[in-house]
């Protein structure tokens, strides 16, 4: 639903052309999450900004011709089924490699090819309560929780597109196409595990590892007295800024604190002191004595007034513009800045079957047989 849909959209960020393929009852069904207009919702928008959207029925025979027809013209191919269905569609790796021996194609599925289990439905929520994402989110002695955000969709999408773009290199010297596997599971770990697994990582048990405190502990938001800030300020270089900016001079010599290892080993205590003045302070006024005191903070933006904040303005990383069928949209341009080939948010997300015909005609189709296509369903929408 957005692992394998969203690469394309980072593909097409770069410039490339993006075809999408979708079902004819309805299409991807992704189109009616959320806010929507005309049919078109607000996260699918996101998705699959870029592409264009054609419909071909692969349930016959010839809807697979078409598809083929169109890969066998095409660098990469991505499909985001589960094992097995490509196979069932007759799109399957071999298939298309034979209409195209160059061919880039891409599966990305959530749990792998084989294993216990490749039979069950995969979402983001799922892989974060497998891969140790969830608990990683709990407090000391509370309970798991998920990141409210799909973002290990997000990181698949992102390593499918590092990764076609190295094949696409390779193949340019010499290596061929290939297929590239994905998964989100594994995608997930590989994300998550420098710094969330950073204490189940060193396995020596001769005496040589040295305990510390794990980095997650000091991701807080506080309470001041009117909204919320983060901050961590424990190194021997931040530390008597933080003190200074909060007016407690007196934990620089309390031997609780004195040290960074007594810090580290005090870091409960030390933290329930810091909410406890935090709180007291309303947040702008702690936010720029910190800033004063080289104390890295940020008061927390809400959702609603992110596009507001004085740098993301500056660096005109959020666009509003008209879209066709949308009206009015805000969204994010691509964030990479080429000196030489600028990015740019290119066209618009497509409205189901908006761009079959003219697809269709580049295959080298006349209008009557895209007609004949339409009439036998192998190719348009249904409604």
């Amino acid at each position: 639903m957005v692992a394998g849909p969203w690469a394309g959209t980072l593909l097409a960020d770069l410039g490339a052309e993006v075809v999408k393929i979708e079902q004819p009852k309805g299409g991807d069904r992704m189109r009616l999450l959320g806010h929507r207009v005309g049919g078109i919702g607000a996260l699918w928008a996101g998705v699959n900004r870029g592409k264009r959207s054609a419909v071909l029925d692969l349930q016959q025979a010839q809807g697979v011709e078409l598809l083929c027809s169109l890969v066998a013209r095409s660098d990469v191919f991505i499909q985001n089924f589960r094992p097995g269905v490509a196979q069932r569609l007759g799109i399957d790796e071999a298939t298309l490699r034979a209409v195209n021996p160059g061919l880039i194609y891409v599966s990305v599925s959530g749990f792998g090819d084989s294993g216990p289990y490749i039979d069950q439905k995969s979402y983001d929520y799922v892989v974060q309560a497998l891969s140790g994402m969830a608990a990683l989110q709990a407090a000391a002695g509370g309970e798991p929780a998920l990141i409210r955000n799909i973002v290990i969709d997000k990181v698949t999408a992102m390593t499918a597109m590092q990764s076609i773009l190295a094949a696409l290199l390779a193949r340019e010297r010499g290596a061929g196409g290939q297929h590239i596997r994905l998964s989100m599971i594994d995608t997930a770990l590989a994300f998550l595990w420098p710094d969330g697994m950073m204490q189940h990582t060193l396995l020596a048990n001769d005496g040589r590892v040295t305990t510390g405190p794990h980095m997650a502990d000091g991701y807080l938001v506080r309470r001041t007295a009117d909204s919320y800030l983060t901050l961590i300020a424990t190194s021997n270089s931040q530390f008597p800024g933080l003190c200074a900016a909060l007016g407690r001079p007196e934990w620089l010599t309390d031997p609780r604190f004195a040290t960074l290892a007594d810090r580290e080993a005090n870091a409960a205590e030390l933290s329930d002191l810091m909410g406890e003045e935090i709180a007291l302070h309303p947040g702008t006024v702690l936010r720029d004595a910190l800033h004063a005191n080289d104390v890295p903070c940020a008061l927390v933006n809400p959702i609603a007034e992110v596009h507001l904040d004085p740098q993301v303005q500056h660096n005109g990383t959020l666009v509003e513009h008209d879209r066709p069928w949308l009206g009015l949209v805000r969204e994010p341009r691509p964030p990479a800045h080429y000196s030489v080939t600028p990015t740019s948010l290119g066209r618009h997300a497509p409205k189901l079957d908006e761009h079959t015909d003219e697809i269709l005609a580049e295959l080298g189709h006349d209008a009557a047989a895209v007609a004949a296509f339409r009439a036998s369903g192998v190719a348009g929408a249904r409604h």
